[in-house]
């Protein structure tokens, strides 16, 4: 017999297609739609929670309310906003949605490692202003790229940047010699001897305890006065005040900054006018398509739920990530 479930979707006012949505409001017995504020009323008797809007912090806040929730699905990635002690300590599944947004980012950072390496921002500047200014670029071929976090979207990172002939290894919880897309990949405790051999930094890797604040004063400080820092991760595994010292005292050459500690970025931070500091409004994932493709993604998963089938990218919540099998009943 299906479950005959009551789904409750988070929105910020921008909500999921009707087309999207229309297979699971053909199984459901009830979708209920409720922003932050009417998240807590919302959840009396809900067993489903769609998490449109992922950057929420309303759920830890309604939990209180969810006396009938088995199961939360989140619509991105990272699930920080989502782990509160109470959701760690509960039986509530959660999942993400995992490969949703791999290619997109891995494509963001191609083309912002191109566009350093070949100066393209300046050549646009010297186009606006009528100049003709020869100028040499840097070699992407070649160049060393340390990938931080070792998960899908790493290794497509990894792969891409690979095929344009860059020397790629990885930064994980485990070290190893042998693995088929970073090839080597070195423990997150020896993290400050990898980011010394590394002329680009890609940091993708999940927030945790161990990873917040991990690009600090003393890791800037290890990395060659040349290397760019790529944060398409987690705004908070940055500090922010650490890395404005690097980029003042000529530390590090330059960062790619699609996450911030803070968002949106203040107009009068430092930041947005420092050299070689390029700021995207959280958006290296978001392709042409990406809402549907999550909704999509969403209502796969919940006809398994139905069925009382394994659910996909089942995150461990003591870890705050899917682990590499990633389904459970």
């Amino acid at each position: 017999m299906p479950r005959q479930s009551v789904v409750v979707v988070l929105h910020d006012g921008d909500l999921p297609s009707e087309q999207a949505m229309a297979p699971v409001r053909e199984r459901a017995r009830e979708v209920r739609y409720a922003s932050a504020e009417e998240l807590p009323e919302a959840l009396a008797g809900a067993d489903v929670l769609f998490a449109y809007d992922f950057f929420s912090s309303a759920i830890p806040q309604a939990w209180h309310a969810a006396d009938a929730l088995r199961w939360i699905h989140v619509a991105s990635t990272g699930v920080d906003a989502i782990l509160s002690p109470e959701v760690r300590g509960s039986d509530v599944v959660l999942t993400n949605s995992r490969g949703v947004f791999d290619e997109a980012i891995a494509e963001y950072v191609l083309g912002q490692v191109v566009s350093i390496a070949k100066d393209l921002p300046r050549s646009w500047e010297l186009q606006q202003a009528h100049r003709w200014v020869h100028r040499e670029s840097e070699r992407v071929a070649g160049s060393r790229v340390l990938v931080v976090g070792t998960g899908r979207i790493g290794r497509a990172i990894a792969r891409l940047l690979r095929a344009v002939g860059m020397q790629v290894s990885g930064s994980g919880r485990r070290a190893r010699t042998d693995d088929p897309d970073f090839g080597t990949v070195t423990a997150q405790e020896e993290l400050h001897h990898a980011l010394a051999a590394a002329d680009w930094v890609v940091c993708i890797a999940p927030l945790t305890d161990a990873t917040r604040g991990m690009f600090d004063a003393a890791a800037f400080r290890v990395m060659p006065d040349h290397a760019r820092l790529i944060n398409v991760g987690r705004g908070e595994s940055v500090v922010t005040d650490d890395l404005v010292d690097a980029l003042r005292e000529g530390d590090i050459a330059g960062a790619v900054l699609d996450v911030l500690d803070t968002e949106p970025l203040p107009a009068d931070h430092p930041l947005w006018d420092m050299p070689g500091v390029h700021i995207t409004p959280h958006s290296s994932g978001d392709f042409v398509g990406w809402r549907e493709e999550l909704v999509r993604l969403f209502a796969d998963n919940f006809a398994r739920w139905v069925d009382e089938e394994p659910l996909l990218h089942v995150v461990d919540t003591s870890l705050g990530y899917v682990p590499t099998d990633g389904s459970r009943a």
